[in-house]
């Protein structure tokens, strides 16, 4: 077994690797970029950016810990003896990077015994990063290197609230969504849909939006900004009592997370089909 690392070297490794891939993403896309294949349905896409970017980051962690397992979106999955799971979303936001939209990030979180501990969130055309250490705070970084701690807003009433949230590209899916918000949209002061998970929650955690929730994230979706927004002092959760999963992910300030999280679960958020 290696050496257990500190937190603090594994949030400077992620931060290196998102820093990295996030200028390959930004710098290097080509103006003909194309779909190279297709995940959950024919729109939602993959990239060549997507896969060079993941290559770019597992190669970079895997030589400097190459112990450590990987779970990566694009296929980037392997074991390791450390005790360190590497979370990695090499581009959240596809379908805005394909179309030349700024909303997109790239995500990667460190894992230690199945707790995240350090996490990186780059978002390379906002000249912003977004980084957390488990116990540590959270801080936003500017493209001129200032950094300054990640705080939510003061907690509105639940309808002068300002929730984001995200859309499956499954139609089916996508339409009991649609419901949900449907329903939402009159109790609170307006809904936002950036299309990028990882921005939408570090937008909580820096007072961007209120709160946020979504069915259908993958762990590389949520894991390193549920711990930004966890550290700059936003709730996080899934439905009442469990933590955020693959059912629903919810983030707010806390007095928006004690309305919207009970609302969402009655009005059935969680699951994909409504009457």
């Amino acid at each position: 077994m290696s050496d257990r690392p500190t937190p603090e070297l594994l949030l400077a490794l992620a931060r290196e690797a998102a820093g990295r891939a996030g200028r390959l993403l930004r710098d290097g896309r080509p103006a003909d970029l194309g779909v190279a294949a297709t995940k959950s349905s024919p729109i939602d896409v993959v990239t060549e950016m997507d896969l060079a970017a993941e290559r770019l980051i597992t190669g970079f962690l895997a030589e400097r810990r190459p112990d450590d397992a990987f779970l990566g979106e694009e296929g980037g999955v392997s074991g390791g003896t450390s005790g360190v799971r590497w979370v990695v979303d090499p581009l959240d936001g596809t379908v805005n990077y394909l179309y030349g939209l700024p909303q997109w990030a790239v995500s990667i979180a460190a894992e230690v015994d199945g707790e995240a501990v350090a996490a990186a969130v780059a978002a390379p055309m906002r000249g912003e990063s977004y980084h957390a250490l488990l116990g540590g705070g959270a801080f936003r970084t500017a493209a001129d290197g200032s950094s300054e701690p990640l705080r939510p807003r003061p907690s509105p009433p639940l309808d002068q609230a300002l929730i984001g949230t995200g859309f499956n590209y499954v139609a089916t899916v996508r339409t009991a969504q649609a419901a949900v918000a449907r329903r939402l949209i009159p109790r609170v002061r307006d809904i936002r849909r950036s299309g990028s998970a990882a921005i939408d929650l570090c937008d909580v955690a820096g007072g961007r939006l209120d709160g946020f929730y979504e069915r259908g994230l993958a762990p590389w979706d949520l894991a390193a900004g549920d711990l930004i927004a966890r550290e700059a002092g936003a709730v996080t959760g899934g439905r009442p009592g469990l933590p955020p999963d693959g059912d629903l992910t919810v983030a707010a300030t806390s007095g928006v997370f004690g309305k919207l999280q009970p609302l969402l679960d009655e009005l059935g958020a969680w699951h994909d089909s409504h009457e």
